[in-house]
């Protein structure tokens, strides 16, 4: 099987794959990088040395909360939340992303200019 080309992240991009993975609850940051990974099909893979800054920096502007908390292997690891500033927060940031998408894909699918 081919190898999957990684991509790299656009500025401010790590930080609206954060938020809308807490969407679906409380996980701890090993958790965040695998489901940012698996829901883009390989494509995405969060380094260490770039996810913790981002929880550290997101949590200081209010956008989420973290707790220690028992991992489903049972050792304690820092669980993260959505606040509800972060869902607003993820809303802006998602209205934002797809109309950048679907500009992109505008331009790109023009043939006429090519």
């Amino acid at each position: 099987m081919a190898q999957k080309p990684r991509m790299e992240f656009l500025q401010g991009t790590l930080d609206v794959l954060i938020l809308r993975t807490l969407r679906a609850g409380p996980v701890h940051g090993h958790a965040i990088a695998k489901h940012i990974q698996s829901a883009s099909e390989d494509l995405l893979q969060v380094e260490t040395g770039s996810l913790y800054p981002a929880l550290h920096r997101m949590e200081a502007k209010g956008w989420i909360a973290a707790s220690w908390e028992l991992s489903e292997k049972g050792k304690r690891a820092r669980f993260y939340r959505l606040t509800p500033r972060g869902k607003k927060q993820l809303e802006s940031e998602q209205s934002k992303w797809t109309a950048f998408a679907r500009a992109m894909g505008l331009v790109l699918a023009d043939q006429e200019g090519a």
